[in-house]
């Protein structure tokens, strides 16, 4: 039986051989060039911090390209918590002004003159409309980009509630409440824009 080869390692090649290649691969997932270089010197020092970790068992830049893509995904995961904190709190700190509007005074039963407009179109007739879809495709993008990829991949990509906070790294308490938000938000952007324009 073959013996398996045992790769070596050699950090003195790291930045001449693959920064180039790395920035490359980071950048086209980030879109952001500080932070792709910020990446791919983080994977360098784990690297360095890590390297009696290495087990020789596949190339180095193979390994090295496994921390990049980890860096990549922490920083995502990061990124979408600080969305999901920024944006709950603005949202906690509005919420009674923001919900009071839709009740009488005393807060205990709806103000009918609040309650969302009666759209008047049959369902299976908007879906049919190119240009339902084109307001609907630009008021997703106008919701904050962590509302926007939950309502997406929920809705219009049919991933499950599990995968989807497996991704984003969300409970489901908080993909719940972003979906409310960001349905509230698209109702009024579509009545703004397509119903009333």
């Amino acid at each position: 039986m073959a013996e398996k080869q045992k790769f070596t390692c050699d950090p003195n090649i790291w930045v001449d051989e693959f920064s180039d290649e790395f920035f490359r691969f980071a950048m086209y997932r980030v879109k952001n060039r500080e932070v792709a270089e910020d990446l791919v010197q983080e994977t360098f020092l784990s690297a360095l911090k890590s390297l009696k970790n290495f087990r020789r068992d596949c190339p180095e830049k193979s390994w090295l390209y496994n921390i990049l893509r980890n860096k990549i995904i922490d920083h995502f995961r990061k990124k979408t918590n600080q969305e999901i904190k920024q944006s709950s709190t603005a949202v906690e700190t509005d919420d009674d002004a923001f919900f009071g509007q839709f009740f009488r005074k005393g807060g205990q039963q709806w103000d009918n003159d609040a309650a969302p407009e009666n759209w008047d179109i049959a369902a299976d007739k908007i879906m049919e409309r190119e240009e339902f879809m084109q307001f609907l495709m630009l008021c997703i993008s106008l919701l904050p980009e962590t509302w926007a990829k939950v309502f997406s991949l929920k809705n219009i990509e049919d991933f499950s509630t599990n995968e989807i906070c497996k991704e984003l790294d969300i409970t489901p308490s908080n993909l719940w409440t972003i979906i409310h938000r960001a349905k509230l938000q698209l109702r009024g952007c579509l009545e703004k824009r397509w119903i009333n324009k």
